[in-house]
């Protein structure tokens, strides 16, 4: 039987080559094949989700809420010191010193990264701002949204710090940070599908000594993660209510 693994689409293209050669490694450890599918954009993984065509997944936070408690899939681990956070910048150019300064009407680029969105709205709360009084222009890639601030096309952006810190140093230098949020316990999640539970302790065992095994170590420098480290249902259903929390 053939597994299918798919990503997060917010992950940096840099990484794109370390998701393949992990799941390569992956399969080789397993001794099962296993199919890496990419998705563009988060509503068509989701719709793969839908359709029970996804087995292993590295889902972001929003999703894996959806994906536990809708969908019955089981934590297996979360990549080690990675908390996700969001970054709101703007041009170098710009006159905007902080979030308290602005005021309605801006406009925001962003991509369709739900987390992304909700945090960087939450920060934008000291400002009495929010989706009725702010505008959005939805781009496919958090370059995109680098682009549109410093081509004065919106007044901020929001950003997931890994992405953001994965720029360019001429993007990034045509930037300025805003804010960043701390919040420190949210972050990505392997996951698997019920279909495979048989697996679990197998798929955790591997990727929690990933670094002691052959060529471990360089597959994990590829996707930018220096550890897996293990991540209970508790702990996941601990960051699900916290997301929970932060949304209402």
């Amino acid at each position: 039987m053939k597994y299918t693994m798919s990503v997060s689409p917010d992950f940096s293209p840099k990484h794109i080559a370390g998701w393949y050669i992990f799941n390569t490694w992956l399969q080789v450890q397993l001794s099962h094949p296993i199919h890496l599918r990419l998705y563009d954009n988060f509503q068509v993984q989701r719709d793969a989700i839908e359709a029970d065509e996804i087995d292993i997944i590295y889902a972001s936070p929003f999703d894996a809420a959806m994906l536990i408690r809708n969908k019955g899939f089981l934590a297996i681990a979360k990549p080690k010191d990675k908390p996700d956070e969001t970054i709101i910048a703007t041009s170098i150019d710009s006159s905007i010193e902080n979030i308290e300064s602005l005021s309605s009407p801006i406009k925001i680029a962003k991509t369709d990264d739900p987390e992304v969105n909700m945090i960087g709205m939450i920060m934008l709360e000291p400002a009495s701002l929010t989706s009725e009084n702010t505008h959005s222009s939805i781009v496919d890639t958090q370059v995109l949204v680098a682009k549109q601030l410093f081509q004065n096309q919106a007044d901020i952006g929001f950003f997931l710090k890994e992405s953001y810190d994965d720029l360019s140093d001429f993007i990034k230098r045509q930037l300025r940070i805003l804010v960043s949020s701390q919040i420190h316990i949210i972050t990505h999640s392997l996951l698997i599908s019920p279909r495979i539970q048989a697996l679990h302790h197998n798929i955790q065992t591997t990727l929690l000594n990933m670094q002691n095994l052959p060529k471990g170590q360089g597959v994990l420098e590829s996707m930018n993660i220096s550890a897996w480290e293990e991540q209970t249902q508790e702990d996941a259903e601990f960051m699900i209510d916290l997301m929970n929390t932060l949304q209402d």
